[in-house]
């Protein structure tokens, strides 16, 4: 069920996964519905969620947003399908809407908005939030300029090249030693992830996998189990 998450299901899914605590397909769908955050926000599936279910999804990373309005804007929607009974608990998902993303004429916006003036609270939590602000509140996924990793790295380098294909312009990213994966080969999705083949630091005789977490600006191990070389070479004659 997690191989398969389509998006005409990812959101029933998710509900039904969270029900019964299947963790894998939950996860999924809940990678699945960030990545297409504003299109799964305007549906009555979205509109069906809980107001736990709405809070983990808008506190997610890989939220695929131009711009902090769109969280706003979802959130307004989910409240006014059923105003009456969820307009009290709109101080307690505010604290999850980054507002230190916006600019102050867009904080300023949401400060006027009807559904903020209404109820007492929540203006009171958006200024607390706005004042007190969070240097771990990161942007999301779709704020990331989009780059296409170059398939080379320097013998030696401390840094990988990337390329931004719309202005034409090359980008050196360095890391540390020990946290740049000795890259083997590199391709990139066409949902912009980042895998690298890499060798396994205590062995250059097995292989492994590598994706690069773009909120975190960090490379993360995409599978368990690492493939020996061997095993590598196989498959790719195949």
């Amino acid at each position: 069920m997690a191989m398969n998450v389509e998006r005409s299901t990812c959101v029933d899914l998710y509900m039904f996964a969270d029900v019964f605590s299947v963790g894998s397909v939950r996860k999924a769908c809940l990678l699945g519905i960030a990545r297409h955050f504003t299109e799964f926000s305007f549906t009555i599936e979205f509109c069906s969620l809980s107001v736990n279910q709405l809070t983990e999804i808008i506190s997610h990373d890989e939220l695929d947003v131009k711009d902090e309005t769109t969280v706003w804007e979802a959130v307004v929607r989910w409240v006014q399908h059923s105003r009456e009974d969820r307009l009290h608990l709109l101080p307690s998902i505010l604290p999850h809407i980054r507002f230190n993303l916006l600019t102050p004429g867009g904080t300023a916006a949401i400060l006027e908005h009807l559904l903020a003036r209404e109820d007492p609270g929540s203006s009171e939590v958006i200024r607390n939030v706005v004042q007190k602000g969070n240097p771990n509140l990161k942007p999301r996924h779709g704020m990331f300029t989009e780059m296409a990793l170059q398939p080379f790295q320097a013998s030696g380098a401390n840094d990988i090249i990337f390329m931004n294909p719309q202005e034409g312009k090359y980008i050196s990213c360095s890391y540390r030693p020990e946290d740049l994966p000795r890259a083997i080969a590199m391709t990139v999705t066409s949902d912009n992830n980042i895998y690298i083949l890499t060798h396994e630091r205590e062995s250059n005789n097995q292989l492994s996998v590598a994706k690069y977490n773009h909120a975190g600006n960090v490379w993360e191990d995409a599978a368990r189990n690492c493939i020996a070389t061997t095993q590598a070479r196989t498959v790719g004659a195949s």
